[in-house]
């Protein structure tokens, strides 16, 4: 094949098509994470490419290609606002590798490609590590692999038949696959054995965790229900016992006490509190929790944690207010223990601090909200009987619990509460606290997660993004911080049921939140319950798991050093073995001509015949023939049937067919020796 330029190729159809379908399968699973021109960018320089090899055009010159390298290092450069980092440095090498396709022609140019593509594909795990996209990984790496035996295989032709194409695809894949099995034994050996390394390994550029989601550490109207708009699972569930009620499943998170307009945030660290006394009573519940990574430092725990240091996550804090924090945020799916009881009581004691930072509103704002709450206290409500008023205000007023409110006014309290009255939850707790603080009622906010969905494959519980929830915790005399939730008084049915099942627009969920679609439910359950496997066997293989499975097969404890020496000794043990296979001539053929010839091999080692390493197809044929001359005319017929297949140069030799392998493997069959 010669293209108009007078360039002469040696490489067939079959490496472009390899290359090409690998990349797009490659491309595909960044699409998700890059920005869409760049996907795109390869759709554009892959066609071209394609229509180079098919109608034989030229090549495009150097004066194209340069601007064309120095545009797409610019584009990135714009689009990121660095050359480096994760995103950026993925991308500038997707848009190199797709460029790159237009000089790629001779066979030194496709392992080059081939091996930039390893690397490329490989790096979508920096961005998830879900088990379809490692199915996905796999099959383009085998797509890959491919390629490379078809720019290796000289004897592959560009100008051949549909069907013969279509054989010599099913033995490269075939050969590609096997492959990669023989290596996943020393994938294995590195899996168990490679220390594991805390946090992910590309921890550093700081856009690694920019697609992350979670609780912020802080609320306003409307960053939880936009929250609530995500279908991401937050964190699993594993109980030691019988599942709670979902209306006991508060996973607390942030506590808000300062409030700042709309935006209500943590208090602040500068002036330490005490820590707030926890009574509990009845048995504990007893869980495990696989957190999802968020970039935040907060631990959800169950309402209300037990605090021992017994009960609690390794490297783990507990804020005065009763937060669970890691001293590091969370970066990588951690697993945890806890154990929280359902019935306590919390805060006995408040000090003076406590009820400052409890009573804080901004002054001369919400004058409706006011003058509600000073006509509470003109009438001499005691704190519970004004909770109460305010929950009957939610219950019997025409509220609606939804996740499109309209916009807030000036004043946001006074709006909501005598306007609007349509919000999620977070209008709700915010309007509900800023009422008891204005009657002189302790309150704060507490965010996290309400509820979850029980999986019954695994029989745990899912806890989605969508279950975001706030809720409002009051100070009562002789009874500490009780948590009261106002949107339950609205619709009790979210806090019964689950989100799902209390809005009435619930089109607006994603549709795993929604049950209006058992079939997909049920589907999406089974598969879940795959990735869970998935992420407590194979991506929550830590340290501590790999010294407990390491100690366990050699029943005692192991050191570090010890485990360099077993990983040393494995993969020398496994090399060894490789070598002798390949020295034992037991591995793999090419294509289906060289195993018929293996047939034929054999068949006259069995008579006294054998082959040497330097003979050729041909002088070895002539050798056995003299040694058998009743068999002489088949070895010579075989000898040089197989030898204008595999060894003719292509210039000159007949394109190999599936009639020459048929008349091949009857030949062989049928010699008698």
């Amino acid at each position: 094949m010669t293209n108009k330029a007078g360039t002469q190729t040696n490489l067939s159809m079959h490496a472009i098509i390899w290359l090409l379908l690998s990349l797009s399968i490659t491309f595909t699973l960044y699409a998700f994470n890059l920005e869409n021109w760049v996907p795109a960018c390869f759709v554009v320089f892959a066609i071209w490419r394609y229509l180079i090899e098919k109608n034989n055009w030229s090549y495009p010159t150097l004066w194209l290609r340069f601007p064309l390298t120095i545009a797409g290092g610019l584009a990135v450069l714009l689009t990121y606002g660095s050359l480096f980092g994760r995103d950026a440095s993925v991308a500038l090498l997707a848009v190199m590798i797709s460029m790159k396709l237009l000089e790629t022609r001779t066979k030194r140019d496709f392992i080059v490609m081939v091996i930039l593509s390893y690397f490329l594909t490989v790096n979508i795990l920096l961005f998830t590590q879900a088990i379809w996209v490692f199915l996905a990984v796999l099959l383009a790496l085998t797509g890959l692999t491919a390629c490379l035996i078809s720019v290796s295989h000289q004897s592959m032709q560009t100008n051949i038949s549909t069907q013969v194409w279509k054989n010599h695809f099913k033995v490269q894949v075939k050969l590609a696959g096997k492959l990669l099995l023989q290596a996943t034994p020393i994938m294995l050996v590195l899996f168990v054995l490679f220390p594991r390394i805390p946090g992910p390994i590309w921890g550093i550029p700081q856009d690694s965790y920019s697609g992350m989601t979670g609780l912020s550490d802080s609320m306003e109207p409307g960053n939880i229900s936009q929250l609530s708009l995500s279908s991401k699972i937050a964190f699993r569930v594993e109980f030691k016992s019988a599942i709670p009620a979902n209306n006991q499943l508060y996973w607390r998170g942030p506590v808000l006490w300062h409030q700042e307009g709309r935006r209500w945030q943590m208090a602040s660290d500068r002036i330490p509190l005490p820590m707030e006394t926890l009574q509990t009573s009845g048995s504990a519940t007893d869980y495990t929790i696989t957190l999802e990574p968020h970039n935040r430092n907060w631990l959800l725990m169950l309402d209300l944690p037990e605090i021992s240091a017994s009960t609690l996550p390794a490297e783990a804090r507990v804020k005065h207010d009763m937060q669970v924090l890691s001293k590091e945020p969370i970066r990588t799916r951690i697993r945890y223990q806890g154990s929280s009881y359902l019935q306590y009581k919390l805060g006995a004691e408040l000090s003076e601090h406590e009820r400052t930072l409890a009573l804080q509103l901004i002054e001369d704002e919400n004058p409706k909200t006011r003058q509600l709450a000073a006509q509470w206290i003109s009438e001499k409500k005691s704190p519970t009987a004004m909770v109460e008023a305010a929950l009957k205000m939610f219950r019997e007023q025409e509220f609606v619990y939804t996740l499109a409110p309209p916009r807030l006014g000036k004043e946001p309290v006074d709006d909501f509460l005598f306007n609007t009255k349509r919000g999620f939850c977070e209008h709700y707790a915010s309007s509900f606290v800023y009422l008891m603080r204005a009657a002189g009622v302790p309150a704060r906010i507490v965010t996290g997660y309400q509820g979850g969905e029980i999986n019954p494959n695994g029989n745990y519980l899912i806890v989605r993004q969508s279950d975001a929830h706030a809720w409002a915790e009051v100070w009562l005399q002789d009874r500490g911080w009780v948590r009261v939730d106002p949107t339950s008084a609205v619709s009790p049915d979210r806090i019964e049921m689950g989100i799902g099942a209390a809005l009435t627009d619930s089109d607006l969920l994603p549709l795993l939140s929604r049950q209006d679609y058992p079939m997909l439910k049920h589907l999406y359950m089974n598969w879940d319950a795959v990735n869970n496997g998935w992420n407590q066997w194979v991506l929550g293989y830590d340290q501590a798991k790999q010294l407990a499975l390491l100690k366990k097969l050699i029943n005692k404890d192991i050191a570090w050093e010890d485990i360099g020496l077993i990983l040393v000794v494995s993969m020398i043990a496994l090399m060894l073995f490789v070598s002798y296979l390949l020295l034992s001539n037991k591995g793999m053929v090419l294509n289906p001509s060289n195993r018929i010839y293996q047939q034929f091999l054999k068949k006259l080692a069995k008579a006294g015949v054998t082959k040497l390493k330097h003979e050729g197809a041909i002088s070895f044929g002539q050798r056995a023939a003299k040694t058998l001359p009743n068999q002489a005319s088949e070895i010579l017929e075989i000898s040089a049937l197989y030898s204008s297949m595999q060894y003719a140069k292509q210039a000159n030799s007949k394109i190999t067919n599936i009639q020459s392998l048929n008349l091949l493997k009857q030949l062989v069959n049928n010699l008698k020796v």
